[in-house]
């Protein structure tokens, strides 16, 4: 028997084995390893950008149609085109659009999947955290950590709307997903609103122990109102030359241990001063990022993608990122790099 011969033998045994295995759930790893432990990360996600006015626009329409209360949850997802079906804008993590209209309120409930609420528009609607309520402002960073309970209300007149982050796709692929509905529409508020802020947002806290420090003690904190970030943010600009591949960049972090907001989400803001281009950085985290102030574009493996206020762009892991501004470019953006982090798998790479 030839070497060719002999070859194909091989194989037609092989497939019969595979085909008598199958029966019994059992798999050749060597047929597909190459696919399971790539050399580099092959994320499904695309490269997509959301703009906000069409999204806007069939969110108000949606608004029309079905009340808060029927919807539990007013939102759009943002689903990426690589991932149809899976509601996740990254594999790891989900994105949506929230609306709530005047004199609304978006029954409290409580959920083992962590949430971040990133402000688009309106002022003077709540999220309340335990008893306690957070006045929302544009570009406000709101926090719903996992199993605390939480309502949305809008005592304003005019719509809020608003960026969900949830760690959805990760909980459901641990398979450790549980929820539970308050049987009244909102909390009794038990503090004034702003409390937590007064009490952790200075980098003090209450002496443990005491009365006074009431928040859970791994998660204090829950509302980074714009005004102080911005500050913040632009102070560093003002002090120091920008970093070649990320330009002024700020991270959140947890008071309570200096780490990220929550155990499964990082979240950070930018500013890319006018006429600056970035030089091209990947990282193995996918990213959401929502363009706060400014103009400008994304280039993203020689795509470019137009940046304006509010809009909305999903970079998957190992994407190369390069972004040139117009105008004064301010970006907020979060990604599964917490969960990475701690699972010791998250690497980035600087280009050039």
């Amino acid at each position: 028997m030839d070497g060719i011969a002999r070859a194909n033998d091989q194989q037609a045994q092989l497939q019969a084995l595979y085909a008598e295995m199958a029966p019994h759930s059992l798999y050749p790893l060597w047929e597909v390893l190459a696919a399971l432990v790539t050399p580099t990360p092959r994320s499904p996600a695309r490269v997509h950008r959301w703009e906000y006015g069409p999204a806007r626009d069939y969110l108000l329409r949606a608004g029309d149609l079905i009340s808060a209360e029927q919807a539990e949850r007013r939102v759009l997802i943002l689903e990426n085109p690589g991932l149809p079906g899976t509601s996740a804008v990254i594999p790891s993590l989900y994105a949506g659009l929230q609306l709530i209209l005047p004199g609304e309120i978006a029954p409290c409930h409580r959920h083992t999947q962590c949430a971040l609420r990133f402000v688009m528009e309106g002022e003077g609607a709540y999220t309340a955290i335990d008893g306690e309520r957070a006045i929302m402002r544009p570009f406000d960073l709101v926090l719903t950590p996992n199993w605390q309970w939480h309502d949305h209300g809008n005592e304003s007149d005019r719509p809020m709307i608003w960026l969900d982050g949830l760690d959805i796709p990760t909980v459901r692929f641990y398979d450790a997903s549980f929820a539970e509905r308050l049987e009244r529409p909102a909390q009794n508020q038990a503090v004034p609103a702003g409390d937590s802020l007064r009490r952790y947002g200075r980098n003090l806290r209450p002496m443990r122990g005491t009365a006074a420090d009431r928040r859970p003690a791994h998660q204090p904190l829950f509302h980074y109102p714009y005004a102080e970030w911005r500050e913040s943010l632009m102070g560093l600009a003002a002090s120091e030359a920008p970093d070649p591949h990320l330009g002024h960049a700020l991270e959140f972090v947890n008071p309570a241990d200096g780490g990220p907001i929550m155990p499964t989400i990082a979240a950070h803001v930018r500013h890319i001063p006018a006429g600056f281009e970035s030089k091209p950085r990947r990282s193995t985290d996918g990213t959401i990022l929502v363009v706060v102030e400014g103009r400008g574009t994304a280039r993203i493996h020689g795509v470019e993608q137009k940046l304006a206020e509010r809009d909305l762009l999903v970079v998957p892991s190992w994407q190369a990122l390069e972004i040139r501004a117009e105008t004064p470019l301010v970006l907020f953006g979060y990604s599964d790099k917490a969960a990475q982090e701690k699972l010791g798998l998250w690497r980035e790479d600087r280009l050039q």
